[in-house]
């Protein structure tokens, strides 16, 4: 297995895995949805707060996570992880958690402070997210199933209140994703 965080060239191949996945998984409007949000991400985030890690095997795109700014009137910098996908034929392998544990090793060395994401608890749970409330951690917009908003510290110090409002960038401005 091979992880990059190197995604340059390989946007419509990423774009594709998403699709695929989330077609699999939830349907193909789901698919269309997070295929076009994916292709959004990879062309209009700057490369400078895109944080994008991909697993490959065999020369063939396996798994994706993509981390974009959350951004708060606070000095801490927080990172939303969204969104994440296994390919459908490898799932159940492990990719996903040691892909996340390899983005937030890098994470942690760029001094990123805080990551959330909006998901399955018991998935994320496994690389140390945990519930956190609205009023802890105020989302950029209404959650439709707020126990799914997930949180964790990237440092030593614990996961304290954090202000709002909260922003994210363009793409995510989409109340259907929330």
């Amino acid at each position: 297995m091979d992880f990059r965080s190197d995604i340059t060239g390989h946007e419509p191949a990423i774009a594709a895995l998403f699709a695929t996945t989330f077609t699999a998984s939830e349907g193909t409007v789901e698919g269309a949805l997070i295929g076009t949000l994916v292709a959004r991400l990879l062309a209009e985030v700057p490369r400078d707060a895109l944080r994008a890690f991909t697993a490959w095997d065999d020369g063939q795109i396996v798994g994706g996570v993509i981390f974009t700014p959350l951004t708060y009137p606070d000095p801490r910098k927080m990172m939303l992880l969204s969104p994440m996908a296994v390919a459908p034929d490898r799932q159940g392998e492990g990719i996903g958690q040691r892909l996340i544990a390899h983005a937030l090793d890098h994470l942690r060395a760029e001094r990123t402070d805080i990551a959330v994401t909006y998901g399955d608890r018991a998935f994320y749970g496994q690389t140390g997210f945990a519930p956190v409330a609205e009023a802890t951690l105020p989302a950029p917009l209404p959650l439709s199933h707020p126990h799914g908003w997930i949180a964790q510290s990237l440092t030593d110090a614990p996961l304290t209140p954090v202000k709002g409002p909260a922003a994210c960038v363009s793409p995510f401005n989409r109340p259907e994703l929330w």
